[in-house]
């Protein structure tokens, strides 16, 4: 389904959209990122305080990271402030790669189970569409992300993976 290359070329693109969406939002005042916009989230930092959430999630199933407190109600403000969530989402976005450039192909093979909190259920999905649909999610919440942005007067830069510098 993937493979270890895409792992790593979705981590990479996930920190430069991540850098160019910190860029829009320091740009803005608190009250234009809090502004309920009618996303499914409500908000800007909203809806970036949940897809932080949902990374340590995703990683602390597939690869052990600490699992975040919470269900997805609190997900909305795991950070209190801009400053903490930059810090944090830079520090998750460096994590994240770090683990793509050691994946190994083996651990993307399996199953992956756990307890859905949304659900309530046991689950169990092939680890390779996990990791997919953490990436996939990623893209989905900061296209929420840009079109919020975008009506607050801010100007997001392209999100097109295929404008990715490869430097980055």
């Amino acid at each position: 389904m993937i493979s270890v290359d895409y792992a790593r070329e979705m981590a990479r693109y996930n920190r430069w959209q991540n850098s160019a969406v910190i860029a829009c939002c320091e740009a803005l005042d608190e009250g234009e990122l809090t502004r309920a916009r009618g996303a499914f989230f409500g908000s800007i930092f909203a809806t970036l305080n949940h897809l932080l959430w949902a990374d340590r999630m995703w990683m602390s199933r597939i690869a052990d990271w600490v699992r975040p407190e919470g269900g997805i109600p609190e997900s909305l403000t795991l950070c209190p402030t801009l400053a903490a969530w930059k810090a944090d989402r830079m520090r998750a976005d460096g994590r994240l790669e770090l683990w793509a450039r050691e994946l190994r192909p083996a651990a993307l093979r399996g199953e992956l189970r756990w307890t859905s909190g949304s659900t309530g259920r046991q689950m169990s999905r092939p680890v390779a569409t996990c990791v997919a649909h953490m990436f996939n999610h990623q893209t989905h919440h900061r296209g929420q992300v840009h079109a919020m942005l975008t009506a607050a007067g801010a100007q997001p830069a392209a999100t097109d993976l295929v404008f990715m510098p490869e430097d980055i």
